[in-house]
């Protein structure tokens, strides 16, 4: 059967996951997989013949695949925590959709307008340090930011230029990776016991035989409003976006060969230009086919309709602000927005979302709107780009069920491939909410390793523990406070402030790290300097404290390509951040210093000494980024 009559036979099925039937390679027969007879190659001005010779093998403790957000976060958290780590990335940059070959908005839960509390952990700690390296806020510079993110962590190799092609399997389970970096020509076999695909498009755990979706489930299926009646294969479509410049004078432009003419005769009213100067996200093409292997075919068609449609902002006479505008950059590489969506132990559907149900195994949260997209994309302009966005009124859990495959034991996924419906998707997507998941499987897969076990005994036995992890960590559950059983400061017989002018010190203690559902949960001082003491009745042998400090989380951070700075969004450092703090610790009546930070760049931050005997400790805080006062949401002791 023809690969394209299979997809669209699987869609109109739409009874059950659709797997494709990629050959697996398994272990019996992938010995000489580089070295087949028919794969000599021919070295010019030698005349001589010989087979590739540039094959390596590496042995990790956790495999990631895709350097996007949810890759990167994937890959940070299980280095972090003890794992040896890879990340192999197809490109030569990271950041997938929000890097400057594609240039996507970072966004997550800001579309609930001022009702929600952005991403923290590691997210968040990206951002931070954009906000620190690159003011400019450039984004090729960004690519560099998120180059040196992941290179400075001594635990994780990163191997860019480099794709996942196939899957070796032992059994039923990935026993190797085999990747290809096309730079080099050197065709490495990676072996691990986990292995994480954030790749988006999820080849290697397609060729691993892990079942998945495409296209729209019908309406009855999983009672969902927003489905169609019938189920079908189309794929939101992937956007092609550019961006001008002013260069202070008339500027004129010559469409290029390739150029689909555009008149926006016929258009919906919905289809605007307000911000062309910096893209439109509507020139888009989706596929309800094999939107994978139409890629090529619509990449050629997106680089068409954007000249085409800049050639209407230019030349028909409507857009006379344009008259000094040039494009600056024109992007060659489409943002994916769906394809594969891998089927885990659950499949999170609309209404999980819109009902905000409860799972006890929650591991991350989303909040962007049910944003479905037309099915024609750019190609039916009579119809919305966007044919309705549902807004939360706040945030939903997402469950860990859905971040592991139902059927190939050791593979764990995270971003838009995850297990879940297409109008489910249509919210989940958000890079933010990617990274979230991101995080959340990086942190199972050391704990996998640690007790060695698979990605579903921890959702069975261990998902306290998981999640235990993902809070000390930064990352906010929503109702889930943790409940640390070796956190010391739960012990403390005392903590107060040298001044106090909102919240309680005690609620640095009560599990929740951040002001949500309209109760406080902060220690606020009044002014600076200020002062924090904890004291314990009996002595206690202390190595690490750590706090979680203000950021501001209800401003998101993200870059943007109009640089906005108002209520909703900030363009630089937050200005609520602590910036220096000293912790001393008290020992037979004595206070000693046990460590001091003077450029706080994170909202968790963390002391390590070595164990030392105290009774009491205490916080001299005496600087954040411009605040005037100080404010604390966690503090841990261990």
């Amino acid at each position: 059967m023809e690969r394209r009559k299979f997809f669209k036979k699987a869609a109109n099925a739409a009874v059950g996951a659709s797997i494709i039937p990629i050959t697996r390679i398994t272990q019996d027969n992938c010995e000489g997989l580089a070295d087949r007879e028919n794969d000599k190659w021919y070295h010019l001005g030698t005349g001589k013949t010989g087979v590739p010779s540039r094959k390596k093998t590496m042995v990790y403790d956790v495999a990631v695949i895709g350097g996007g957000a949810a890759g990167i976060c994937a890959a940070v958290a299980a280095a972090r925590n003890g794992s040896k780590t890879v990340l192999v990335q197809d490109r030569p940059v990271l950041g997938g959709n929000a890097s400057s070959e594609m240039r996507v908005h970072l966004n997550g839960v800001n579309d609930i307008k001022g009702k929600a509390e952005r991403e923290t952990g590691i997210i968040e700690e990206i951002l931070l340090h954009n906000r620190f390296e690159n003011e400019q806020e450039s984004y090729p510079v960004f690519d560099h930011v998120l180059y040196d993110f992941v290179v400075r962590e001594p635990n994780l190799t990163l191997m860019l230029n480099t794709q996942a092609i196939e899957a070796i399997m032992q059994g039923d389970t990935i026993k190797s990776a085999l990747c290809w970096q096309g730079t080099t020509e050197i065709l490495y076999t990676i072996n691990a016991p986990i292995f994480i695909d954030c790749s988006g498009d999820g080849l290697l755990a397609a060729t691993a035989g892990a079942e998945y979706r495409t296209g729209r489930e019908g309406k009855s299926e999983f009672n969902e409003t927003y489905a169609p009646d019938a189920p079908d294969g189309w794929q939101m479509g992937a956007t092609l976006l550019m961006s001008s410049k002013d260069m202070g004078r008339p500027m004129k432009y010559t469409p290029p060969s390739y150029a689909i003419k555009y008149t926006h005769e016929g258009a919906s009213k919905r289809r605007k230009f307000a911000g062309f100067q910096d893209g439109i996200w509507w020139i888009e093409i989706g596929s309800d086919d094999d939107i994978i292997g139409d890629f090529e075919v619509n990449r050629h068609k997106l680089m068409g309709y954007l000249h085409g449609v800049w050639d209407y902002i230019k030349n028909s006479g409507n857009f006379p602000e344009a008259e000094n505008l040039a494009l600056d950059w024109v992007g060659s590489l489409p943002g994916r927005r769906e394809s594969r969506r891998f089927i885990g132990d659950y499949i999170v559907s609309e209404r999980d979302m819109t009902e905000y149900r409860h799972f006890e195994d929650a591991v991350a949260f989303g909040g962007w709107s049910l944003d479905e997209h037309n099915p024609g994309g750019i190609d039916d302009i009579s119809e919305p780009p966007s044919y309705f966005h549902h807004h939360f009124e706040q945030v939903y859990q997402f469950p860990f069920r859905s971040l592991y495959s139902k059927n190939v034991p050791n593979l764990m996924f995270a971003g838009r491939n995850v297990s879940q419906t297409h109008i489910a998707l249509s919210s989940s997507r958000i890079m933010a909410t990617c990274a979230l998941q991101g995080q959340a499987v990086g942190t199972a897969a050391t704990i996998c390793n640690r007790k060695n076990i698979l990605p579903r005994e921890v959702a069975q036995k261990h998902i306290k523990e998981l999640q235990e992890r993902l809070l000390r960590d930064d990352v906010f559950i929503p109702k889930r406070p943790a409940n640390d059983p070796l956190d010391l400061a739960k012990k403390a017989s005392l903590i107060f402030g040298s001044t106090t002018a909102s919240g309680d010190a005690m609620f640095l203690t009560n599990g929740i790290s951040r002001d949500i559902d309209g109760k406080i949960n902060h220690w606020q001082s009044d002014g600076l300097p200020a002062e924090l003491q904890m004291e314990w009745e009996s002595p206690i042998a202390l190595s690490a404290v750590e706090l979680k400090c203000d950021t501001n989380v209800k401003r998101n951070i993200m870059m943007r390509k109009d640089s906005r700075n108002d209520e909703l969004y900030s363009n630089g450092v937050p200005k609520e951040m602590l910036k220096s703090i000293i912790l001393e610790g008290r020992a037979n009546g004595k206070w000693t210093n046990l460590g001091t930070i003077e450029s706080n760049r994170t909202r968790l931050i963390k002391f390590k000494f070595d164990s030392t005997k105290i009774t009491a400790i205490r916080l001299k805080m005496t600087e954040t980024y411009g605040a005037g006062h100080v404010k604390l949401f966690e503090i841990r002791c261990y």
